[in-house]
């Protein structure tokens, strides 16, 4: 898998932390930095730790379902971009000004559960998770931090776009990686 490529699995998956932290900044009603950086410090770590996780266990069963990693690794990431696509039309998120240990935990947790996907897929396609990982939480870091700033200042308008946005890279990463291993493009 390419750098490029990774990049744009990073930013595709920080998309949801991106858009609940743009919801953070709304509802603070004053955001200080300490909470920008802790909001991106709890987002950034889980979206590092999950690949991690999924890498781990995808190796685990590797070897039963090799045969099939390419179409698992497609409808991984179909899903995920679907559910994202979804979400984007859906309702906004509840705002709230609470950046306390249990609500950070449940949101940091809740918008990585793609990224343990993600890093299943990974273990089929070869990846070397360590620098992907951190891509990973680095990117998710920095766009979760910056959404807090950005719901402050704009609010929820941009929410469904990054979303949506997100949602439509992780299935083009996904059907490149199932028409590779068809042999039907090489890139």
């Amino acid at each position: 898998m390419s750098f490029v490529e990774l990049i744009l699995i990073a930013v595709g998956l920080s998309m949801d932390a991106f858009a609940v932290s743009i919801c953070k900044g709304l509802g603070a009603k004053r955001l200080s930095a300490r909470q920008a950086l802790l909001v991106g410090l709890y987002f950034g770590g889980f979206q590092a730790l999950m690949p991690l996780i999924g890498w781990l266990l995808g190796c685990r069963f590797e070897v039963l379902i090799r045969s099939v990693d390419h179409w698992i690794a497609f409808l991984l990431l179909l899903v995920i971009g679907g559910n994202m696509i979804k979400e984007s039309r859906g309702q906004a998120e509840q705002l709230s000004d609470d950046f306390g240990f249990k609500t950070m935990l449940l949101l940091a947790v809740a918008t990585s559960i793609d990224a343990l996907a993600v890093g299943i897929s990974f273990a089929f396609l070869s990846v070397d998770i360590l620098p992907a990982a951190l891509l990973i939480g680095c990117t998710t870091f920095l766009l979760s931090a910056a959404g807090c700033y950005i719901g402050r200042a704009f609010g929820t308008r941009y929410k469904a776009g990054a979303e949506l946005a997100g949602g439509i890279i992780l299935i083009f990463i996904g059907l490149k990686i199932l028409l590779e291993h068809l042999g039907l493009i090489n890139f």
